[in-house]
């Protein structure tokens, strides 16, 4: 990955990870069990983590392999974490939860964690 794209994901995701933290915040106390609202707020937290992590990223490399494939991870790591935690929260809005995200979820886990290890072999490395 080019390290503009890495910087402009990262950009939009830090937007997005606002927005949805703060429309949680006001708007879906309302409408979610405080435990749908814990997950969703789980899922806002490890996106801003992850976006701080590819930020990192973006600003250390000059295409390193190491640091790509950490990249490549957070963000597959995001789309399937927190994608599937606001998915499995936000459906169960209309009372029809989106159970088979469930599964989506540990996926996303094992990402943010080889993200990390491959962030781990590039500091070995350096």
């Amino acid at each position: 990955m080019k390290k503009r794209s890495i910087l402009i994901f990262a950009t939009v995701s830090g937007l997005c990870a606002v927005a949805l933290g703060a429309f949680g915040a006001h708007k879906l106390k309302e409408l979610l069990t405080p435990q749908m609202l814990l997950a969703f707020e789980t899922g806002v937290r490890y996106q801003f983590y992850h976006t701080l992590a590819l930020l990192f990223v973006a600003l250390a490399t000059n295409e390193n392999k190491m640091l790509n494939r950490a990249a490549i991870f957070f963000i597959t790591g995001i789309v399937l974490f927190s994608g599937s935690v606001y998915g499995l929260t936000l459906s169960s809005v209309s009372g029809n939860t989106w159970f088979w995200l469930g599964p989506v979820t540990p996926i996303g886990g094992l990402c943010f964690l080889t993200g990390w290890f491959f962030l781990i072999l590039y500091a070995v490395k350096k």
